[in-house]
């Protein structure tokens, strides 16, 4: 018998059949709200918390305000999955509390059969990564990518021991309860990780906010129209995006993606596109125009990088003589969101007002005395860059240990699902 890894060695030999979901699945029903005068519970494609896996929230409807996509019943112990591509990471297993409720279509509903699958069987294997790479191979759409229902019941899961459901069953329980285990000890870390970033990242804020307060020493509040001059982008679009091109920064990854600063860009575009862009360039930083909350409009990155950057027309690039990083520390204090907040207009799509903005003033000191204002701006600077780093960065401080016990969890819970196939089996 070959090599067969980890799940190989614990089964010793048991006979392993990989099974698509829709045989081990039951047909479930849509609600006919006609029929219907109760009131129910609504389980939206947002109710499902991404992190803990669980029905954080829901709303009550009734047949005369239901949305149309409020359809699914669901049952204690069905899994639901979100088959759209930014709401993929939304799956939960369905408890007492929500048993004969209603979901969204949105959702793909999983309900076992009792006596040849565990329902945390199918969860476990709906998290896995063979199930994120089989949704990668599925899906289509360009704008919101979804999978079928259909093609997440063809999806495979192995059954252990198949012709022996009392064996099978208790193979399956054993593996749950490990990975229920590893689960638990993994979301009590990572909620004590959090607690403590969430501490720090106010502290953090606090301390920030007070040494870009200049309640004492030489310095002079400046508008940012006196400091320097704005900039506007050039649209592209997502139809316009590449793997190897010219360097961009769209303004929805300024608040999703980026910090305070950066150094190389996320995305890239067309390179016969040249002509027809704007550019930041080194030491701009670039500010967003648009947003869904007050405090995502604004929102600013320094561009760090070598070169210059092509950026987005709900984009301005602020050019000055100040250090980059100062200026955009300055735009995310309290007291500066308060003054952008006067600059936001609330249409349907909150956008910043640039004439406006541009009167808000920052800090400069020592504004008669360049070489030693510059030299106070990268003293502050180099404080709130390890304060930075500790709360928001994804390759050192609290961040980047959650993000390394979340690998560890996916490690460890790949490998106990890591099965067999037919193929790598020999006599």
């Amino acid at each position: 018998m070959s090599e067969m890894g980890f799940m190989g060695k614990l089964l010793d030999g048991v006979e392993v059949e990989w099974t698509a979901l829709r045989e081990l699945t039951l047909p479930t029903n849509n609600i006919r709200w006609r029929d219907v005068k109760r009131t129910y519970r609504y389980i939206d494609l947002t109710s499902v918390s991404i992190e803990t896996k669980e029905i954080i929230e829901t709303s009550e409807i009734t047949s005369s305000n239901a949305p149309s996509r409020a359809q699914r019943l669901v049952k204690k112990n069905d899994v639901i999955f979100a088959t759209t591509r930014p709401t993929q990471q939304r799956y939960c297993l369905i408890d007492d509390k929500y048993d004969g409720e209603v979901a969204s279509t949105g959702y793909c509903v999983l309900r076992a059969k009792e006596n040849e699958v565990l329902p945390k069987w199918i969860l476990y294997w709906v998290s896995s990564t063979d199930f994120k790479i089989y949704l990668e191979e599925n899906q289509s759409g360009s704008a919101y990518p979804a999978i079928s229902d259909a093609k997440v019941r063809d999806f495979k899961v192995p059954i252990p021991c198949s012709k022996n459901q009392k064996k099978s069953l208790e193979i399956q329980g054993e593996i749950v309860r490990i990975l229920d285990t590893f689960t638990s000890l993994t979301a009590e870390l990572t909620a004590e990780l959090t607690a403590e970033l969430t501490a720090r990242k106010k502290q953090y804020n606090y301390y920030r906010d007070q040494l870009l307060s200049f309640k004492k020493g030489d310095v002079e509040w400046k508008a940012l129209g006196e400091i320097g001059k704005f900039i506007r982008g050039k649209r592209f679009t997502k139809a316009d995006y590449v793997e190897d091109g010219i360097g961009v920064i769209h303004y929805g990854e300024i608040y999703t993606r980026y910090g305070v600063f950066t150094t190389h860009a996320l995305s890239q575009v067309r390179n016969d596109m040249a002509k027809s862009l704007r550019y930041a360039e080194p030491r701009d930083v670039v500010i967003t125009d648009v947003g869904e909350t007050v405090e995502d409009v604004g929102k600013a990155v320094a561009w760090l990088g070598d070169e210059k950057v092509a950026i987005h027309d709900h984009c301005y690039a602020f050019r000055h003589s100040m250090n980059p990083k100062f200026v955009s520390y300055c735009m995310q204090t309290a007291s500066f969101i308060a003054e952008k907040a006067k600059y936001v207009a609330r249409t349907k799509v909150n956008t910043l007002l640039i004439n406006g903005f541009a009167k808000i003033a920052i800090p400069v000191p020592y504004p008669n005395d360049l070489e030693k204002s510059l030299a106070e701006q990268a003293r502050i600077v180099a404080i709130l860059d390890k304060f930075d780093a500790l709360t928001n960065s994804i390759s050192e401080g609290l961040p980047r240990e959650i993000a390394l016990r979340q690998k560890q969890y996916e490690y460890y819970r790949d490998l106990l699902l890591s099965f067999p196939k037919s193929e790598e089996i020999v006599d």
